[in-house]
């Protein structure tokens, strides 16, 4: 479990600074609280997203 949350914490942050970057970039009109709940939003997805697709390994038995 601990290797999973190695690969998904990293990725979650990646994925809020590209959020941060290109919401302050190209859509800078969108008001500050909707940014922030877009970066929150996206940043959970991607966490679970990368949750389910990350398998853990498995002890050979």
């Amino acid at each position: 479990m601990k290797k999973r949350f190695t690969m998904i914490i990293p990725i979650m942050i990646l994925v809020a600074v590209a959020c941060y970057w290109m919401l302050g970039k190209y859509y800078a009109e969108i008001e500050t609280g909707s940014k922030f709940m877009l970066i929150i939003g996206g940043t959970l997805l991607s966490g679970v997203i990368s949750f389910f697709l990350f398998k853990e390994d498995g002890e050979p038995k």
